[in-house]
């Protein structure tokens, strides 16, 4: 039997070139620059047979700074390692690394020159199911290279030094490569025809020519065989696009389906809802107006991976489901969609600037009547994320167009170092970094306070800015652009208590009014959600206005008001100090209220909204003179779910002026607008049937409530 061996070992060469089924002999070139000298164990070319075999060049594994040849439990690998050159390129000087394998000796070569030569006992043959890696030292390894490769190419023989002194990066050798990669496209398509399924995974990127790691979980790998890379990196296509329904047995588990979320007592009717499934995140994105349709654009997640979601409106109310349109592909450079904007570019093109996952802040533009068709700008990422001490992130990004220049907002975090900044270009594939957006912080905004989800634009001839922080939730700022930087001069707080209410973004609309969504955090137990099959709501939109003080003033659109119905007035209702009086024509928990209360000297007055006969559940709102607050109690929402605390956002009404409220109840959503000065969202989940009750009340004096209007509420989602 080892005599059969040998002989096996002594023909492998010949029978390596018989319908290329075993690579054994062969050579391993790459141009490479590392991003650091001090990096440990990650590889520049690496072919991995996916059961625990692999040959590679590896850096730094056992010894700093050098290179090496990679093997399973280093069986091919010279341990030591010391003699050898310290490698001492920079990451802007590239070097060309090989490894030839011929036999049983290996020989390591650096820029055309021997580095090492070893003997083995007994190489190793890879057959067509074998996949060529980048970044990673082997399958399922967690060590990453980090840096630059101009070119990699792997011959199906041994070159010889004076070979490998020949060859030179992008250009093709006297002895054809056996596959080779130049990184000049982001497909990363091998020249050679022989690996068609080629993935860019979790951050690596390729710009002027070059693969970039980072040395992280940045990977590159190529398999002979289409969806050869599934094994390792399941297809990022998203399944409801990728699979066909199974027809007709998928048509009555849908139609199960509908009617489980249609019996949800805590699934929003008017409030638009996801059709199905849990996001998290789900904010919306991209909103805008096109050729006489709203769309709104929202992140969901498939494959564990997120998506952009898209709906659109002729009314603001009513929504339309529509494909899938942006989601990462495995020739995208992304590894999934994320925060951005829409605006219309310099061509009249529809622009989506958006953050992609694993690379940083992207584009994809559309001229398609309906905005179901995107193409991603082959520059993409337009800003990478950073590999190294710069002064700017690359994500959640807000666009615009000033004059003849595209300007953008990126995403920050002061207390990292890296606050919010302003990028611009005169084309949408190159960008530059301008500085810090913010000319200065406003008092009371802690170091820690991100700057996320952001939201620029003109109001009342000034500019806002609202976005979140994540430990907080919405804010916004009042300012001024100057000299290329946001000059603030109010910020205020859009949520208090905690971040319910979340990831803004807004349009313009074909009138000039300025129209906000939010995301609102579904707070129920996270088995109760799983239970549910859906978890993913927006906040009714909302209009904004500036008022003389310049702080925003925000209102329910009127195109809600097409949902009424079974309207009732009630007028000159006298309540007592301590006094709780109940309507009893008007209840529910899909309705809209109006109120105006002459608050008088009563210290605290409003309204209870989901309140049970006993008052066992209830959810108050109300005016607390005292403290100059507008109120939303939700200490006894449920007996079961969701937070119970109190939201308390800064409000006073002026001398002699009414209380005017309204409020919109839609199940498990409460939206609060007060004297159209404030507005207060909270999630609540009522566990009793007959917590449908409204009542007004009053403590600490009494009031006068002139009139109560309230609706009831038609859906608008379809269930």
């Amino acid at each position: 039997m080892k005599r059969k061996m040998r002989l096996l070992w002594a023909v492998l060469p010949t029978l390596v070139g018989i319908a290329n089924a075993q690579l054994g002999d062969k050579t391993f070139v790459v141009w490479v620059a590392p991003a650091n000298l001090t990096q440990r164990g990650g590889s520049v070319l690496t072919i991995d047979n996916q059961h625990s075999h692999f040959d590679g060049i590896i850096f730094g594994e056992i010894a700093p700074a050098r290179w090496m040849a990679g093997s399973d439990n280093l069986k091919r690998t010279e341990r030591q390692q010391s003699p050898w050159p310290v490698e001492i390129a920079g990451p802007d000087a590239m070097v060309q690394v090989a490894i030839a394998y011929r036999g049983k000796e290996i020989t390591l070569y650096r820029d055309g020159k021997e580095y090492a030569r070893y003997p083995i006992q007994r190489p190793e043959a890879f057959d067509e199911k074998s996949l060529v890696i980048l970044g990673p030292r082997h399958v399922h390894n967690r060590d990453f290279f980090a840096g630059a490769i101009d070119d990699a190419r792997i011959y199906d023989r041994a070159l010889t030094g004076e070979q490998i002194r020949a060859l030179k990066p992008n250009t093709m050798s006297e002895i054809k490569p056996w596959a080779w990669w130049t990184f000049d496209d982001a497909a990363c398509t091998d020249r050679m025809g022989r690996f068609v399924d080629t993935r860019l995974i979790d951050g690596a990127y390729v710009k002027d020519g070059q693969l970039h790691l980072d040395g992280k979980q940045a990977a590159f790998a190529a398999a002979q065989a289409v969806h050869g890379l599934d094994s390792i990196c399941p297809p990022p296509l998203p399944r409801s696009i990728a699979e066909q329904p199974k027809l007709p047995d998928d048509i009555e588990i849908v139609r199960r389906f509908r009617n489980h979320l249609l019996a949800d007592p805590y699934r929003p009717t008017y409030h638009f809802a996801i059709p199905e499934d849990y996001a998290g995140p789900f904010d919306p994105n991209g909103a805008i107006f096109w050729r006489g349709q709203y769309h709104l654009f929202h992140i969901y997640q498939e494959n564990r991976m997120n998506c952009f979601g898209h709906i659109s409106s002729v009314d603001l109310v009513h929504w339309r489901q529509h494909p899938t349109p942006l989601y990462p592909t495995d020739k995208s450079i992304d590894r999934g969609i994320s925060s951005g904007n829409c605006f219309i570019n310099k061509k009249g093109e529809a622009t989506m600037l958006f953050h992609g996952v694993n690379a940083g802040n992207c584009i994809a533009t559309s001229m398609d009547d309906n905005l179901d068709h995107w193409t991603k700008l082959s520059s993409n990422p337009i800003v990478p994320n950073p590999l190294g001490k710069e002064p700017y992130a690359s994500w959640d990004p807000c666009g615009w167009v000033e004059g003849n220049t595209y300007y953008a907002i990126f995403g920050g975090n002061p207390g990292h170092g890296k606050p919010a900044s302003t990028f611009k270009a005169t084309e949408l594939d190159g960008w530059k970094y301008v500085g810090p957006f913010l000319h200065h912080e406003m008092p009371g905004v802690a170091t820690n306070e991100d700057t996320s989800c952001p939201d620029f634009f003109k109001l009342g001839g000034k500019r806002v800015l609202i976005c979140i922080a994540h430990n907080r939730g919405n804010r916004y700022y009042v300012g001024d652009w100057k000299n290329e930087q946001f000059v603030p001069e109010i910020h205020e707080r859009m949520s208090w208590v905690d971040n319910t209410y979340f990831a803004p973004e807004s349009l313009e609309a074909p009138d000039g009014r300025r129209i906000l969504w939010g995301w609102i955090f579904d707070q129920r137990d996270g088995k109760t959600r799983l239970a549910s099959g859906w978890s993913g709501e927006m906040s009714l939109p909302r209009e904004l206005s500036l008022g003389d003080d310049n702080r925003l003033r925000q209102k329910p659109i009127r195109e809600l008001e097409c949902l009424r119905y079974n309207g009732q007035t009630l007028k000159d209702i006298t309540v007592s100090a301590g006094q709780d009086v109940v309507l009893g024509k008007i209840s529910g928990n899909t309705i809209e209220l109006e109120l105006e209360i002459k608050p008088q000297d009563a210290k605290q007055v409003g309204v209870k909204v989901c309140r049970s006969p006993g008052g066992e559940e209830q959810t108050l709102i109300y005016y607390d003179a005292a403290e100059k607050a507008l109120k939303v109690d939700a200490t006894k929402s449920s007996l079961t779910e969701g937070k119970r605390n109190v939201e308390s956002a800064p409000f006073a009404l002026k001398s002699r002026e009414p209380l005017k409220l309204r409020v919109f109840v839609d199940r498990s959503v409460v939206e609060v607008f007060a004297n159209e000065r404030q507005a207060v969202v909270r999630r609540i989940y009522p566990s009793r049937p007959d917590s449908l009750g409204v009542s007004v009340f009053a403590n600490g004096g009494a009031v006068k409530v002139r009139q109560v209007k309230s609706w009831q509420m038609a859906p608008s989602n379809a269930y």
